[in-house]
């Protein structure tokens, strides 16, 4: 059998280890984005990458328990649930929180509140939040 054969799920013809890259890859690349915008004050934008961070990650983790796609659903405590994880009450909030970033950016009825809520102490809290969420799902997938 060889690598790419090796890698393929027979029972959901996936590629596991590729697709679990490829998310982990495209948070990384969203990673520096979310820096990025946060060093040029575009805190809202900043969070909104975030959100795109942690929700990559957790779909890396969806796709390594469950060997298929993960669902097209933004949700991260959804998502994370879906994943068979231990989870705190406190990373519970944690995402739910962060949940709301891609909301608030999205849709116009919310924007300018959440551009007034994002303050440099308010998302430097919620970057840091990230982070520590970032590196607990980096852990689970080392597992």
């Amino acid at each position: 059998m060889d690598e790419i054969e090796s890698n393929q799920n027979e029972a959901t013809g996936i590629h596991v280890e590729n697709i679990v890259n490829y998310w982990i890859e495209m948070s990384e690349n969203d990673y520096g984005s979310m820096i990025d915008f946060y060093n040029i004050k575009r805190y809202n934008w900043s969070l909104f990458i975030g959100h795109l961070v942690i929700e990559k990650l957790i779909k890396a983790v969806y796709v390594k328990t469950h060997h298929k796609h993960p669902p097209f659903i933004h949700d991260l405590l959804k998502l994370i649930t879906r994943c068979n994880v231990q989870i705190t009450n406190e990373q519970m909030d944690i995402l739910d929180t962060i949940t709301t970033f891609n909301i608030n950016v999205r849709y116009d009825d919310y924007k300018l509140a959440f551009y007034k809520q994002c303050t440099p102490e308010y998302t430097e809290k919620w970057i840091n939040n990230i982070k520590t969420i970032r590196q607990w799902i980096q852990n689970t997938l080392l597992k």
